[in-house]
């Protein structure tokens, strides 16, 4: 998925400004697809050279004008073209199974502190995930598709369940590291 498709996908709801999108996907697609606010401003840039969405500068009193970003056509087009592309299988990147990978020279010390931190990271993703229907609410309710909301709470469910199954096979790792639990080749030259 590409950062263009996913404000893309916001702007068919609804016109917003590059803050609201922000927050639209810190409610909804934060734990899948993070974006930071930078990002957001330099792909709206892009998204507007390329026709696929229009801007509007709103004056405000007192205040900065607003620029809000619309979909255009060509932008619902190229939405709905990529809605229905095969996308390549992706590559998945762990950067903490890659020292994991190489801990065999660490003492059981130093490699429980590193599935603990993992563990805790991950309960706190999934205490985020768990408050995402609450946060998306509004989101919802300005939406008022039931189909909608349907789809966006399977990416949720999708992604709560990943979790979940990775903390489980960290807490059982923990476990055997807790028990000395050696790998093979070890036993071998015991």
């Amino acid at each position: 998925m590409t950062l263009e498709h996913a404000i893309l996908g916001f702007l068919y709801y609804i016109p917003l400004t590059g803050y609201d999108l922000k927050k639209a996907f810190d409610a909804s697609v934060q734990h899948f697809w993070p974006a930071d606010q930078s990002q957001i401003y330099r792909t709206l840039a892009r998204l507007t050279e390329q026709g696929w969405v229009e801007v509007q500068v709103v004056q405000q009193e007192n205040r900065p004008p607003r620029h809000v970003y619309s979909l255009t056509q060509a932008g619902r087009e190229e939405l709905r073209r990529w809605l229905t592309t095969e996308l390549p299988p992706e590559e998945i990147r762990v950067p903490w199974l890659v020292q994991v990978f190489f801990s065999g020279q660490l003492s059981d010390e130093e490699i429980l502190a590193t599935f603990e931190r993992v563990a805790n990271q991950l309960r706190a993703r999934l205490e985020r995930a768990h408050r995402i229907p609450e946060d998306s609410t509004a989101y919802i309710e300005a939406i008022g598709s039931p189909r909608e909301s349907f789809f966006w709470m399977l990416t949720l469910d999708y992604r709560i369940k990943v979790m979940e199954a990775e903390l489980a096979w960290i807490e059982e790792t923990i476990q055997r590291l807790q028990h000395k639990e050696q790998p093979p080749a070890e036993k071998q030259r015991s």
